[in-house]
């Protein structure tokens, strides 16, 4: 029984796996090699977050898993920004300065619909990181319903386009990040722009 289970793996995985990525094969002199086996990049990231505008870097790598289907992950970290604010509470105004910086962690399906246009669906987390006083009756360490330190599901639709210009390639990202906080769903736009290597 062990063996027929063994077998039943052996032969699903040689139908399903595609034959080209059993190895690769030398192209004849003269011609360059395929570079269809996955991409390596990183980028340029701004954020739209609780009316904070996040700018950060980050790095993607991709696999391909047929001609049109490519499989990523990606991790960005955006650098601190500050929010400074006039609050009016039990008839006082007070000024505070609210930072917040956070990082994302994505996986999921890059599509290619033409040559130089793809969508993406990709899922995983962000965590954020909120310092500065609070509002009166309010908590601190928290904006809206971000708190320092949550660890929040994300999921990020969109699509963008892949160009050259001369010898280098490069990518743009556009769509929206769900962020689950502790108030429910929120919808924050981001984008993404930098350089990538096929390989």
């Amino acid at each position: 029984m062990k063996h027929f289970a063994m077998l039943s793996a052996a032969i699903f995985l040689a139908t399903v796996i595609p034959a080209q990525s059993w190895g690769q094969i030398s192209k004849p002199p003269g011609q360059t090699e395929n570079q269809d086996h996955g991409n390596l990049g990183v980028y340029f990231d701004v954020s739209r977050v609780q009316g904070f505008t996040l700018f950060g870097v980050g790095g993607r790598m991709g696999f391909n898993v047929t001609r049109r289907i490519v499989l990523e992950a990606e991790y960005a970290y955006d650098f601190q920004r500050s929010m400074t604010q006039t609050v009016t509470a039990g008839g006082s105004t007070n000024t505070i300065t609210t930072n917040l910086r956070m990082w994302h962690v994505l996986f999921g399906a890059k599509v290619n619909l033409t040559k130089h246009f793809f969508v993406l669906g990709k899922a995983g987390l962000a965590d954020f990181a909120v310092s500065g006083p609070s509002i009166p009756g309010g908590v601190n360490n928290q904006i809206d319903g971000i708190v320092n330190g949550n660890l929040d599901t994300a999921v990020f639709v969109g699509g963008g386009t892949e160009f050259k210009i001369k010898k280098i390639s490069f990518r743009a990202d556009v769509g929206d990040e769900i962020i689950w906080l502790n108030n429910g769903a929120q919808n924050n736009p981001r984008a993404t722009f930098g350089p990538q290597l096929r390989f």
